[in-house]
């Protein structure tokens, strides 16, 4: 194993992704059996997600299902990947990750990001519009005051006060930059992306300020990872994301997952089969060997210290296997 894939850590996020023919409540207990394969396979942290209203995703209250899979291990970090801001009032988001890192002490972080609902109808749901992603940097100010106790309101966060969660920030867009002010770890993707993520990282190097929460950067880099015995394998584990962003860009809603036999057997239009095509490209995928070697140029590109995989695929002992098969690589 090369010396910069063993000094890095390497940890998930699953986005409790529905699959056909299945209920959600088997995507979530599908979310909680992989954690506790995963912390058996020597994964640093487990994250899960927040999505609202979206027909292919089961996850929508991290927190509490944080709490779930904290309960169901006994080691593996947890937290969330994050907690949707501008959905909450700061208060509450305290108050949660106070009652996480009370059960669950030294194992909670607190991932955060800058996203509203994803579509008008969630949006007016929730009592948000697109313009609360623009208190983004207060929201978070306010959120870690909680913790410090120094709110002006003369209020307590209780448990939350007095006690350390470590926050992420989920950079997209001007995500970067708030990190960097804030003075925080920053989660950056996506793979496809090289060019503007390595701005991103390099803006969040240049113009970060040491905080209580992080004395220097540290960058975490999310993406997608198939390992399989074949590129061909690894390939097919792609198949069913990459279906359904495709559907989502030209339907306007995010379907379960597929079997990826059912979208070989598709027909697909001229706009369908580019966006799907654009779906399957730029994700790093294939046997041990090619895998570990793309990992290492991705690394030593971007210094970054942590790779967050966020792989979806409606196979899950493959999914499982191409977990066991990357392990291989970090922990051999």
């Amino acid at each position: 194993m090369s010396s910069v894939i063993a000094a890095t850590r390497f940890s998930v996020l699953d986005r409790s992704r529905t699959r056909e023919g299945r209920t959600n409540a088997e995507a979530l207990r599908d979310t909680v059996r992989l954690a506790q394969e995963l912390e058996g396979l020597g994964y640093h942290r487990f994250w899960v997600s927040e999505h609202h209203g979206v027909p292919g995703v089961a996850g929508s209250a991290p927190t509490v299902l944080a709490a779930a899979v904290a309960a169901a291990t006994r080691t593996i970090r947890v937290g969330t990947g994050g907690v949707m801001l501008p959905n909450h009032q700061p208060l509450i988001v305290a108050e949660q990750f106070g009652v996480l890192e009370s059960l669950f002490p030294g194992r909670i972080d607190m991932g955060l990001g800058r996203s509203v609902g994803f579509t008008d109808g969630v949006r007016k749901a929730l009592g948000r519009d697109k313009g609360d992603a623009e208190d983004f940097a207060a929201q978070l100010d306010e959120l870690l005051g909680w913790f410090r106790g120094t709110s002006p309101t003369g209020v307590h966060a209780r448990p939350a006060e007095g006690l350390t969660v470590p926050p992420f920030v989920l950079a997209m867009g001007e995500g970067a930059a708030i990190a960097a002010r804030a003075g925080l770890p920053m989660v950056i993707g996506d793979l496809r992306s090289r060019e503007k993520m390595q701005r991103g990282i390099d803006h969040y190097r240049a113009h970060f300020r040491p905080s209580p929460w992080a004395r220097e950067p540290y960058v975490v880099i999310s993406g997608t990872v198939a390992v399989a015995a074949t590129p061909a394998e690894a390939r097919r584990l792609l198949i069913p994301e990459a279906w359904s962003m495709a559907y989502s860009r030209t339907h306007g809603t995010f379907p379960p997952l597929p079997p990826a036999e059912r979208v070989d057997a598709l027909p697909m239009t001229g706009k369908e089969r580019g966006f799907y095509e654009s779906g399957l490209a730029g994700h790093i995928a294939g046997t041990e060997e090619q895998v570990a070697h793309e990992l290492e140029t991705l690394l030593k590109e971007t210094g970054a210290q942590e790779l967050l995989v966020t792989t979806s695929t409606y196979d899950r002992e493959a999914l499982l296997d191409s977990y066991r098969r990357l392990a291989g690589i970090f922990a051999s």
